[in-house]
């Protein structure tokens, strides 16, 4: 049949699969999302508004200081600060705000900040050749470790709040922070639809 160049154009749209109920299973999983807030290498501090489901500019941080790795949490968990639980994501190259990315845990960051327990799950993304092949806390490289721990230790220093630097946990550890938060947010009573959701 001859093509009529004529007739209107068909516009083909086609809806990826979502898995809703991926992360309600995080602890038992070797793997599963997150969603990227701030990239590595970033002065500003980017937060996901889970009422519009979009990125919102949150602020610079005070600091000189940047992010030494992507930091993002995971959804459908609730942490002991009231937010869902946050990660650390050890990327080769930054990616960005918005990026949903699947990772797998290696071990845990212990802080405090003014609003109390504040733990980063430290992981790294399945689909990066270089950074997968990290399985433990141990394997990292002894300054990144160092990094890390300075970053928190300061960058909020010119906002005049107060942190406190916890130490390291191993993938157990990460595991059963994960696993209750997990449940934390599972049995929060009356929450709302789609509350620390991305979808």
């Amino acid at each position: 049949m001859p093509i009529n160049f004529n007739q209107p154009p068909v516009i083909l749209i086609f809806a990826a699969h979502k898995n809703e109920n991926k992360n309600m299973s995080a602890a038992n999983r070797e793997s599963f999302d997150v969603l990227i807030e701030i990239p590595k290498g970033s002065r500003n501090k980017y937060e996901y508004d889970f009422d519009i489901k979009k990125i919102r500019y949150d602020r610079m941080i005070f600091s000189s200081m940047m992010y030494p790795a992507d930091y993002g949490f995971i959804p459908e968990t609730l942490a002991l600060d009231g937010d869902p639980l946050d990660v650390l994501v050890l990327v080769t190259e930054p990616t960005f705000p918005g990026c949903v990315m699947e990772v797998k845990p290696i071990g845990v960051f212990h802080m405090t900040d003014e609003k109390g327990p504040d733990e980063k799950i430290i992981c790294v993304p399945v689909a990066d050749p270089i950074a997968s092949r990290l399985a433990d806390l141990k394997e990292m490289n002894p300054h990144l470790i160092k990094e890390i721990e300075h970053f928190f230790q300061v960058y909020k220093d010119l906002e005049e709040k107060k942190v406190d630097v916890g130490g390291w946990g191993n993938i157990d550890e990460a595991r059963e922070i994960i696993k209750a938060c997990v449940k934390r947010f599972e049995d929060m009573p009356n929450k709302p639809e789609g509350l620390f959701s991305i979808h």
